[in-house]
């Protein structure tokens, strides 16, 4: 199968810089991109059914399409948000430090569409390696006139700059990577109105995933039909980076169609279990998505089958759990997490997730009471959809939530033994 996205990709590890990119093809999709009016660029990624590789899975064109074309504003911004803090997703650090002349191609395209003249790449501050191969790559981009002004003498401007983030899980959030890129604390904005019309500094701004922006240049080349031919699931174009962590023998990420059984994905490319453990159930996109387990092995992998399993594709990397590791302490361990990175922004999130850590941490240490449960119960409804100001809380609450449908017993085992059965 075609795997447009990671075959520049060395096995040495090193990375692929300006000379290397343009004999595998690198930039030629821009001259293409160049000749159409930006409006046509939209229209091709709209028929690509490219969605967004950051998790919400929405339309890339169809997100396009709303920035303005006209009005009062001076600058008009597109960001890739590499802050990938999401646990158990680490695929956004493989394509930048793989192939990093594929988002600054993917770049300058996208902002060609949308008319955007700046750009920021917004990358996870932790990931100190990846920054200075794309310091590199820039600096070749720009030297050799594909970044700046008048690219390849088309009267198009666009500057491109490296932003690493001060840190913090929120600012995966679009709208509190802005407000980060801005010099604020990373809080969530209201919405509307929505970035694509008053974003960076007030002005449109499109903010997608680093997977997504890789994507344009092979859609630019090869048209919206051969885009959508790559994926088993109709609706979702392209290929998509899927990954599994968790106790299998080989883990890792790797470039896969929509449409995948999750079972190949752990079974083949992950090399399945470690012997002597079996596989009792994955969070199938970061730990902020809702367990699956053994009945939906056969479960394709694309957006509309996993929602209807009740959880959520989001990155795709998946974290494996196996049937000697204790559920109560996995979903502690996250929920621990989320608990540090909440921005206090509201509520529910700031209070509740403390507050739910509080009670895990009382069943895990022997001290729990049945009556526990339920207010664990109530705590996922409080921090639920529609009940706080962004994301975060209804996706840490996620995995606890499914947990207490699918691992029930183990619950029950905590607090009738007063104990971990699995220490």
């Amino acid at each position: 199968m075609e795997r447009p996205l990671t075959k520049n990709i060395r096995t040495d590890g090193q990375p692929v810089f300006l000379k290397e990119y343009e004999s595998q093809g690198g930039y030629k999709a821009l001259p293409k991109a160049l000749k159409l009016q930006p409006d046509e660029v939209i229209e091709l990624v709209k028929k690509s059914n490219l969605k967004g590789r950051g998790g919400a899975g929405f339309n890339t064109g169809l997100k396009w399409s709303f920035v303005p074309k006209k009005g009062d504003f001076r600058h008009k911004y597109l960001v890739a948000n590499g802050d990938e803090m999401e646990p158990g997703t680490y695929k956004d650090r493989l394509l930048i430090e793989g192939d990093p002349h594929q988002l600054i191609e993917g770049m300058i395209l996208s902002s060609w569409a949308i008319q955007a003249d700046e750009g920021f790449i917004f990358i996870r501050g932790e990931y100190t390696y990846a920054a200075e191969v794309m310091s590199k790559a820039l600096a070749e981009a720009k030297a050799a006139g594909y970044l700046g002004n008048d690219i390849l003498r088309s009267g198009f401007n666009f500057n491109l700059h490296l932003h690493t983030s001060v840190g913090r899980y929120i600012c995966g959030e679009e709208t509190a990577l802005l407000n980060s890129l801005e010099g604020k604390r990373a809080n969530p904005r209201t919405k509307p109105p929505f970035p694509q019309v008053s974003g960076l500094f007030g002005q449109p701004t499109i903010v997608n995933n680093i997977e997504t922006l890789c994507n344009i240049p092979h859609i630019i080349n090869n048209g919206a039909e051969w885009f959508n031919q790559l994926s088993l699931t109709p609706g979702d174009g392209g290929t998509k980076l899927f990954g599994a962590s968790g106790k299998v023998k080989k883990p890792g990420v790797w470039e896969l169609p929509f449409g995948i059984p999750m079972r190949q994905i752990i079974e083949e490319n992950a090399g399945g279990m470690r012997d002597g453990l079996k596989f009792r159930g994955c969070l199938p996109g970061g730990a902020s998505t809702d367990f699956l387990t053994e009945q939906h092995l056969d479960l394709k992998m694309d957006y509309n089958s996993v929602a209807a399993a009740g959880s959520r594709l989001a990155t795709g990397l998946m974290i494996v759990l196996d049937d000697k590791t204790c559920p109560v302490g996995m979903v502690l361990n996250m929920i621990h997490f989320f608990a540090q990175e909440s921005c206090g922004w509201c509520t529910p999130c700031r209070e509740g997730l403390p507050w739910t850590e509080k009670i895990l941490r009382k069943i895990e240490d022997g001290r729990g009471e049945m009556n526990d449960l339920d207010q664990l119960e109530s705590m996922v409804r409080f921090m639920g959809p529609g009940n706080t100001f962004c994301a975060l809380a209804p996706g840490a609450t996620a995995p606890l939530g499914s947990a207490l449908k699918y691992f029930r017993d183990d619950f029950i085992t905590h607090i009738r033994d007063k104990k971990c059965s699995w220490k």
